[in-house]
């Protein structure tokens, strides 16, 4: 019987979480077919395959080497999807490690019986998260599962939009329909597919009984470069994003993590956050009116440079 569901995953660079993660695939309740890896630069898999017996013993991964300069979020993904054959596929990062054996069952669960045709996890922090990141996981991604389609645009704003493939499942029909991810994006390739659905009237499906680990602790620097390449993407997209309500969400976000701060003891982080969002906001206004910047600038301030290349 064929499986119902492939994975991809593109990686950079992958180590030992990339390992793990193979391993809790192959323990899933609901198997996996495929396990299709787009790795960037061949000469860094070969260093983790290097003396790991682990990756050996899989029978079901498959990797395809792109270079740096081919490496694109959209197009990449799109290479992998295009090798899978199954009716639904799960888009992964190689850091991202599911909670238990039910991840790939209950992502599938909305898309299987019809309710949304895009399913993506909730995040949770990994132990070595710090307080305000902890936060903004529990704020982007609450423990309560939500359906998403075009009647939220008012009270959700661009959050109607929100769909990380961190780790999602996609109904490949309707992937294919909509012409797949973006071929060429620096950032948000997941978004906007996600816009695509939405105002194709169809659902996406904020599943939190899907549950993986991902987090960083970026530090603001890392925090603006990440948000310059957000405004950029939106700028790019005007046809998705222009008219959509985003700054609000981010006041509302720091006015709930300041209030949570305080009530747990933390009111010394409160000064470092509201710097560090700063930063985020600065980074997300230039990306936003990046047109008006010299080249130079440009490059300095994004975070994925080989987009300008």
């Amino acid at each position: 019987m064929d499986a119902i569901v492939d994975i991809i995953i593109p990686t950079l660079k992958p180590g030992q979480e990339f390992a793990d993660l193979l391993q809790a695939l192959e323990t899933q309740s609901l198997r996996p077919g495929r396990i299709i890896v787009m790795n960037t630069e061949e000469k860094y898999f070969e260093r983790l395959k290097y003396g790991n017996k682990q990756l050996k013993k899989y029978a079901n991964v498959e990797v395809h080497h792109v270079s740096e300069r081919e490496f694109d979020h959209g197009n990449t993904r799109n290479q992998g999807i295009k090798r899978s054959g199954a009716p639904y596929f799960v888009c992964m990062t190689q850091d991202a490690l599911p909670k238990d054996a039910f991840v790939l069952e209950k992502l599938l669960e909305p898309l299987r019986n019809g309710e949304a045709v895009v399913s993506y996890a909730r995040q949770l922090p990994r132990p070595d998260c710090a307080p305000v990141e902890s936060f903004i996981r529990e704020f982007n991604y609450p423990n309560e599962s939500r359906l998403k389609g075009q009647e939220d645009l008012e009270a959700l704003g661009i959050k109607t939009f929100f769909c990380s493939n961190v780790c999602a499942a996609y109904n490949r029909a309707v992937f294919d329909e909509l012409g797949g991810f973006i071929r060429h994006t620096i950032f948000n390739e997941d978004m906007i597919y996600a816009a695509g659905v939405v105002k194709s009237g169809r659902k996406i499906a904020y599943t939190a009984q899907a549950q993986v680990y991902h987090s960083h602790n970026y530090n603001w620097m890392e925090n603006f470069h990440r948000n310059f390449d957000m405004g950029v993407s939106q700028a790019d997209h005007p046809d998705v994003f222009d008219g959509i309500r985003s700054e609000s969400e981010g006041i509302r976000l720091v006015k709930q993590l300041t209030a949570h701060l305080k009530k747990t003891g933390n009111s010394r982080l409160i000064l470092p956050m509201l710097w560090g969002s700063g930063w985020k906001f600065l980074g997300y206004r230039l990306g936003k009116n990046y047109t008006w910047l010299p080249r130079g600038l440009v490059m300095r301030c994004s975070m994925n440079r080989r987009y300008w290349q």
